[in-house]
């Protein structure tokens, strides 16, 4: 069985590509960062020494490298059974005040990624009739938030593909779902002061995507959504 994660390095895609390592997935895994990719195959790894770990640098912004490794994955792999869309920026402000082309910069990254890399994985899920397909999207995917600027917009239309994807991927058995966490203790809350307990571990996203996985092939998650108990922040 295989699975691919973008941006994988760390945060929720490194806690899911470990998570499925140790469920006996071979793990391909891309990143920006040459230095955090490798370290976090070497983690990911250590979790299970009989699988396969494929770590590729690429930009999921720049089209053409995305392509890359969509052709790197099935050239080593074949197929895959697991595809997480996690690749993301997250910069926060308001739309009035924020720099000239972040809009184009956050789309690439956050939605065309996905869209692309999903279009070259997807026709052997159809043809095989099976596949699962998870979409990272966020709380700020559902609702609008202050300060959310680009980034929301983003968000939302990357919740908007998973939607329309499901309901395309319904007669050939390909199950796609998108998952919203709130706030979550990941490099992207480097600098904000709040106390671990005051957000959700990444290994929980993990954790819920795994038991998304495991249900009957006949049953799918459509849409989750995760906050901590406090709520958002």
């Amino acid at each position: 069985m295989n699975a691919v994660i973008t941006g994988a390095s760390k945060g929720i895609g490194r806690a899911v590509a470990e998570r499925l390592a140790k469920e006996g997935f071979n793990i391909a895994i891309c990143a920006r960062n040459e230095a955090a990719l490798a370290a976090a195959k070497a983690a990911i790894q250590a979790q299970n020494s009989a699988v396969t770990v494929l770590a590729e640098q690429a930009d999921m912004g720049d089209k053409a490298q995305v392509l890359r490794f969509a052709a790197t994955v099935k050239a080593a792999f074949g197929q895959v059974d697991i595809l997480v869309n996690n690749a993301g920026i997250f910069t926060p402000g308001s739309l009035y005040e924020e720099a000239e082309g972040l809009l184009e910069q956050l789309m690439a990254v956050n939605v065309y990624s996905a869209y692309h890399l999903t279009r070259a994985l997807l026709p052997d899920m159809m043809e095989r009739r099976n596949g699962h397909i998870f979409n990272l999207c966020s709380v700020a995917s559902h609702k609008a938030y202050a300060n959310g600027g680009s980034y929301s917009i983003t968000k939302h239309a990357l919740l908007g593909f998973s939607r329309n994807l499901r309901e395309e991927m319904k007669p050939f058995g390909v199950r796609v779902t998108s998952i919203s966490p709130g706030a979550t203790l990941t490099a992207s809350w480097d600098g904000f002061e709040a106390p671990p307990d005051r957000m959700m571990p990444p290994e929980d996203i993990a954790t819920v995507m795994w038991t998304a996985y495991t249900l009957a092939q006949q049953t799918v998650v459509e849409d989750i959504v995760l906050r901590p108990v406090l709520g958002d922040i």
